[in-house]
């Protein structure tokens, strides 16, 4: 076993035994407890019960598709890490993915080897996120109140309805007010990643926050471009 990773809990929700058994083999050497289970209700049933460090979820369940699992965990706060399992062909599944709140995907086929240094970092990252999380809990730029502990965020006093993810990507550039990130760049630090042609799916999310806090989009006031660059959040008066 290697005695450098803590022992972690690990809530696979999968419906091929083969991979049950797969997983359960390799991972347990590397210091990972493994329960498993193959249908997406019962798994919603035991993550409410235990205290999970990770969840692997596959798209493809028999009674509720595994995206739709993780937008109701989102949805009722549950915060823990989501691993997606994904069909290569489903490129489409990768993005709605990470869009309602999964931390990191990885595709099927998959290599064991991989799974296992992609659950290490994922693991990792939420570490560090836990520690840095300790520093600014609440924000407030011009009628714009954001609030870290509570993943609540007003504007003009009404509360915005954001998605986990528009809600991480406002107060990831609020709290760095003024700085430039790239697309990449953003995508590495509200995604976990920084893979080139998902670019797109920060823009996205930037158009569809835009939509919710400015109310002129030609000419927004929080969310700035940086031309050639990325984005940033004013810091003009």
């Amino acid at each position: 076993m290697n005695t450098s990773f803590k022992m972690k809990n690990i809530l696979l929700v999968e419906d091929d035994n083969d991979i049950i058994k797969l997983l359960n083999l390799h991972f347990k050497p590397e210091g990972f407890i493994v329960d498993a289970c193959n249908k997406a209700i019962a798994a919603l049933e035991k993550i409410k019960q235990h205290n999970y460090d990770l969840v692997i979820l596959d798209i493809m369940l028999p009674d509720m598709n595994g995206i739709e699992l993780c937008r109701r965990l989102r949805q009722e706060n549950i915060s823990m890490p989501v691993m997606m399992l994904t069909s290569v062909a489903d490129e489409a599944d990768k993005v709605l993915a990470l869009e309602t709140g999964a931390d990191d995907y990885i595709t099927k086929p998959f290599s064991v080897l991989e799974l296992i240094a992609r659950t290490k970092a994922l693991l990792r990252r939420t570490e560090q996120n836990k520690t840095s999380g300790k520093g600014k809990i609440q924000l407030t730029i011009k009628e714009l109140h954001v609030n870290k502990e509570k993943r609540c965020a007003t504007l003009n006093n009404k509360r915005l309805d954001l998605t986990v993810k528009e809600f991480d990507l406002l107060f990831m550039l609020a709290e760095n007010i003024g700085q430039t990130f790239s697309r990449l760049e953003i995508l590495e630090k509200v995604w976990g990643y920084s893979f080139a042609g998902y670019e797109h799916t920060v823009t996205s999310h930037i158009n569809r926050l835009r939509i919710k806090i400015e109310d002129d989009l030609a000419h927004p006031k929080y969310i700035l471009t940086s031309w050639g660059t990325g984005y940033r959040f004013s810091d003009e008066n």
